[in-house]
């Protein structure tokens, strides 16, 4: 699904990050196969996790860190050549896809953004902005 709505960067973000909750590896290692050819996650250190996929000739390097955040794991995609344009992309498909709740950035962040409002996305494709703070603080 293309987004036609105008946004204030026309660029792809250079990295994806978002944030998974409960969810368990292999569901995850099934869906970055089908979405990036991706080999199945590989040990990489405590609660991390690694694995590389490829889309139209671009490797795209994936690291999973489980219980990153409040009951959240975090995957980041380390490229600008992933399937998505944007986090909110990348959550939207795999709320879908995982069945599980999704958070995200509300989007490229700038100097003086609230860094604890974040979008939280639902299997069902509802949404809405949240204050998650950081709990590391």
């Amino acid at each position: 699904m293309a987004n036609n709505m105008a946004s204030d960067s026309d660029t792809r973000y250079p990295d994806i990050e978002i944030y998974l909750a409960t969810i368990d590896r292999a569901s995850l290692d099934a869906w970055l196969g089908e979405t990036l050819n991706a080999e199945p996650l590989a040990p990489a250190g405590k609660q991390k996790w690694r694995t590389r996929g490829t889309l139209e000739g671009h490797e795209i390097p994936v690291l999973w860190m489980e219980k990153a955040a409040d009951g959240f794991s975090s995957l980041w995609f380390d490229s600008a050549f992933t399937p998505w344009e944007s986090d909110q992309d990348c959550a939207l498909a795999a709320a879908a896809h995982l069945g599980c709740k999704v958070r995200c950035s509300l989007g490229g962040w700038q100097p003086g953004d609230d860094p604890d409002r974040f979008l939280e996305i639902m299997p069902d494709g509802s949404q809405a902005a949240i204050d998650w703070p950081d709990s590391k603080g």
